[in-house]
């Protein structure tokens, strides 16, 4: 018997149609004999209408009609009890769905399991997860429907874990249960080489490695959660991510999922690895421009400690050769819903800090090649660089790692740099 987890995002449960067609996925997997725990989503638009009533309770336009900061006093542990109930509606549909079709199913709450997380309320991070319960009922027979993105805090009250937190639920949830495979199921048929939106010629990869998945989640591939491909790599845990749009018989390997949707594994389970696996792209980035930096020791730790303290991710970061010894520039990149609340810290912290001039701006887009062969191929740099300047792409920042390559460009430029680079590196006719 193997034991699967299944993770089924928002829209594969939008309505009942759906989460009919996920109960006959989840069917064929339990009829064939494998021990099965289903994670889901909230139902499709189900959390932005609990968000909007959330800001509505709150009085958020009253707020900016009278000049009060509607943030100051805004409690997440509340916004938790309220967002997480989303994912306990479909918990209890689908069970009652698979219930009707003859299979033994039960749902599951967050606290219920329990999922421990930390008391980061809105972006907790999962401690620990306790499963003899659950995977005795798994092992008996019963299909665990657990409701995905939330958890129990510290402080005993429902926590969350951010946008796309099922997909950490779900991988989380393998890694205790020491399960055979995650499966995520989504509104995509696998993992493409670039968004098949902006390169017709995009084309599904059937296996991928941890790292290059982490990059390409990382740098604006919307397919999996970052923070669930950390997990995954961490533990190991096979994750094959197909569409829940597929018929429930189409054919592909029981066992390993191959021959449906992308795997993502080791490096050393992919046979051949091209130098440069896929393109990704991010236009939720914003640039913050810090001007007249006093050019001395600890000013860095000042900017971004405060960053750090407020749960604001950086990412590029770009600092000018100072010429007079006395102040420089520094520019990086911000998620771009974080970017009013960055400037409010930095605005904060201008005393601490010393600097003459503070700028936003969200024009921006990041470009990233990513390839486990960038370690031991030289000069893919040199050739994208090459590619994007013949195109009259400005590059205004970049960023490396091993297997990575990111440029920050103009917003109206990103298409273009992303068909160019698809080309330039051999993805067209993969």
């Amino acid at each position: 018997m193997s034991l699967l987890v299944l993770k089924f995002g928002g829209t594969s449960v939008a309505d009942l149609d759906r989460i009919r067609n996920v109960a006959a996925h989840v069917k064929r997997e339990y009829d064939a004999g494998h021990a099965c725990a289903v994670v889901v989503s909230a139902m499709a638009g189900q959390t932005n209408q609990l968000v909007s009533w959330v800001e509505e309770a709150w009085g958020l336009q009253g707020a900016q009609r009278s000049g009060r900061d509607a943030s100051a006093a805004y409690d997440c542990r509340e916004y938790d009890a309220v967002v997480s109930s989303g994912e306990q509606v479909t918990s209890g549909l689908l069970a009652l769905v698979l219930q009707s079709m003859g299979v033994r199913a039960r749902s599951w709450q967050g606290w219920q399991i329990p999922v421990r997380t930390d008391e980061a309320h809105q972006k907790a991070r999962i401690t620990g997860i306790e499963v003899d319960e659950i995977k005795a009922a798994m092992l008996g027979g019963e299909v665990a429907v657990c409701a995905g993105f939330q958890g129990i805090a510290p402080n005993n009250r429902i926590a969350t874990l951010g946008r796309g937190g099922s997909d950490t639920s779900a991988v989380a949830l393998a890694a205790a249960l020491q399960a055979d495979r995650c499966d995520i199921y989504t509104d995509v048929d696998g993992v493409y080489t670039t968004d098949p939106r902006v390169v017709a010629k995009a084309h599904r990869l059937d296996r991928i490695s941890y790292e290059e998945m982490l990059e390409m989640a990382s740098q604006g591939a919307k397919v999996l959660q970052t923070r669930s491909v950390e997990l995954a790599m961490q533990w190991g845990v096979p994750v094959l991510v197909r569409s829940s749009f597929d018929a429930p018989d189409m054919p592909g390997n029981p066992d390993t999922g191959e021959g449906i949707g992308t795997l993502v594994c080791h490096e050393d389970e992919i046979v051949e690895q091209n130098v440069v696996s896929g393109i990704a792209y991010a236009r939720d980035e914003a640039k913050v421009t810090l001007l007249k930096v006093a050019d001395k020791p600890g000013v860095a730790a000042r900017v971004f400690g405060p960053l750090s303290d407020a749960h604001i991710n950086v990412d590029m970061i770009v600092q000018n050769v100072s010429e007079d010894g006395r102040s420089t520039d520094l520019t990086f990149t911000v998620q771009s819903a974080d970017l009013d609340r960055a400037l409010e810290v930095l605005k904060s912290a201008k005393d601490d800090i010393g600097y003459g001039d503070l700028r936003g701006a969200t024009d921006i887009a990041k470009v990233s090649a990513i390839g486990v062969g960038m370690r031991s191929h030289a000069g893919v740099a040199a050739q994208m660089f090459s590619a994007l300047a013949e195109k009259g792409i400005n590059i205004e920042a970049i960023s490396t790692s091993e297997i990575k390559i990111s440029v920050l460009i103009d917003a109206a430029y990103a298409e273009l740099a992303v068909r160019t680079l698809h080309t330039l590196f051999g993805l067209d006719g993969a």
